[in-house]
């Protein structure tokens, strides 16, 4: 077992995202999971991703403020405590429509390997 403080995550880039700090919970470091990577959203009012599409499905477990997420024309709203999961090869786009932060968490398997 590994407990990682808050305090000693790692701040990434997300490509493609607006008015988004970005954090690394858990994944990519050697005693991390295997098979996924955790990081944490916060966006703030009009920030957003996308519209793009990955291969990769991922989940979003919405922990403050609501999200606009739109699937391939389909527009939903997420709030705290919803959970959103997103197919691999849809294409979405997600905003902060408020005047709140919204944080979130996503879960992801991580890219392949090139071989």
């Amino acid at each position: 077992m590994y407990v990682k403080e808050l305090k000693d995550t790692e701040q990434y880039e997300a490509p493609n995202h607006q008015k988004c700090h970005s954090l690394r919970l858990a994944g990519f470091e050697e005693y991390g999971p295997k098979n996924f990577w955790v990081g944490r959203s916060q966006f703030l009012p009009g920030g957003g991703a996308g519209p793009d599409s990955s291969p990769l499905e991922k989940v979003y477990v919405i922990i403050q403020g609501s999200l606009t997420i739109k699937v391939d024309g389909d527009t939903k709203f997420a709030n705290p405590g919803d959970t959103v999961f997103i197919p691999g090869g849809k294409e979405r786009e997600i905003r902060n429509e408020t005047n709140e932060v919204v944080i979130m968490h996503v879960v992801m398997p991580y890219p392949p390997k090139d071989s």
